[in-house]
């Protein structure tokens, strides 16, 4: 279990405070589906962590956690619609328990409502219009650059080699922008100055990209009932992965044929998944690739380390090191 204990009730108890109109209800009702069948929200405590590592009084940061935790969750009904998933979270998606139009339309209403969010910071006199246009820039940018990332994870698909560089900005964009921008915000909020927003931001940078390459191996070798799901998932479906593009880099004629055609296959059994899989380890991927998340991490926490001690970094020092350590 993953946890960021200081303050562990406020951003909670201030989101389900929220109300959206129950009018029409064919809009509303999906929102209201979506924001409560759980997740981690990380991003929303990294956005209260963030101010009060930097400071500032995580209360004031809860209008902008509920801003990037509502748009998170848009991406995530827009993104079950082009992955056509059927679950999110062990529950039936939006567009599958009612149907694609009405999802892309609620997952709309639902950015509008996390932008709204944000006015809070240009109505209260507290906050100089430096710091809400360093906000708007901020989510906005975030938003942007998220979308771009699934762009390039939609191009992919349709491409047989992808370089690794070309990977590491697609999850960079994808998944650690948007926690990079969390960080930021909460910084931003607190009134830091222009390092300490930047060494905030380094750390949802890192980490973001270290919690996606950590995804791809917990894919690969995670115990399915700690991860949530059958291992070899992204095998079977032919993904992208740090995994796949690095074994490819690296295997011989034979061994690299052996992986273009089970990812290419899109109907593998379980024996192509561990044929696959037993490469990674003759290849030594999965040693690369756990390498890869330490350093990563690492990273983030040297830019940890750049703030002073507080109860706020001592506890994001430990949710690194879960976040390292996850199973799932």
């Amino acid at each position: 279990m993953i946890r960021l204990s200081t303050n562990k009730n406020i951003f909670d108890d201030y989101f389900h405070s929220l109300s959206l109109p129950e009018s029409p209800a064919s809009l509303y009702e999906p929102i209201s589906y979506i924001l409560s069948i759980g997740g981690k929200k990380i991003r929303p405590k990294m956005v209260v962590a963030g101010c009060g590592l930097c400071g500032g009084n995580p209360k004031d940061a809860l209008p902008a956690a509920a801003a990037v935790e509502m748009l998170h969750n848009f991406t995530l009904i827009h993104d079950d619609i082009m992955d056509n998933a059927d679950k999110r979270r062990g529950l039936q998606t939006v567009h599958v328990k009612w149907n694609s139009s009405t999802a892309i339309l609620s997952g709309d209403a639902l950015f509008a409502q996390a932008f709204k969010q944000l006015l809070y910071y240009g109505a209260d006199n507290r906050f100089s219009k430096d710091q809400y246009q360093a906000l708007v820039s901020s989510f906005l940018n975030a938003t942007q650059i998220v979308c771009e990332g699934q762009a390039r994870d939609m191009d992919f698909e349709s491409r047989q080699h992808v370089s690794i560089d070309e990977y590491l900005l697609m999850i960079e964009q994808k998944t650690a922008a948007l926690l990079q921008s969390s960080f930021q915000m909460g910084a931003i909020i607190a009134g830091a100055d222009e390092k300490s927003v930047e060494e905030c931001g380094n750390i949802g940078l890192k980490a973001g990209i270290a919690f996606q390459i950590q995804d791809d191996l917990l894919d690969a070798i995670g115990d399915p009932e700690k991860f949530g799901k059958k291992c070899g998932g992204d095998i079977a479906e032919g993904k992208k992965t740090y995994l796949s593009i690095l074994a490819l880099q690296q295997a011989s004629i034979d061994d690299k044929a052996v992986l273009q055609n089970v990812l290419a296959s899109g109907a593998t059994t379980s024996n192509e998944i561990s044929d696959v899989i037993q490469l990674y380890h003759k290849y030594d991927v999965i040693n690369q690739t756990k390498s890869e998340i330490d350093r990563l991490y690492g990273e983030a926490i040297s830019s940890l380390m750049y703030f002073r001690e507080s109860t706020f970094r001592d506890e994001i020092n430990t949710l690194l090191n879960q976040l390292q350590n996850r199973e799932n």
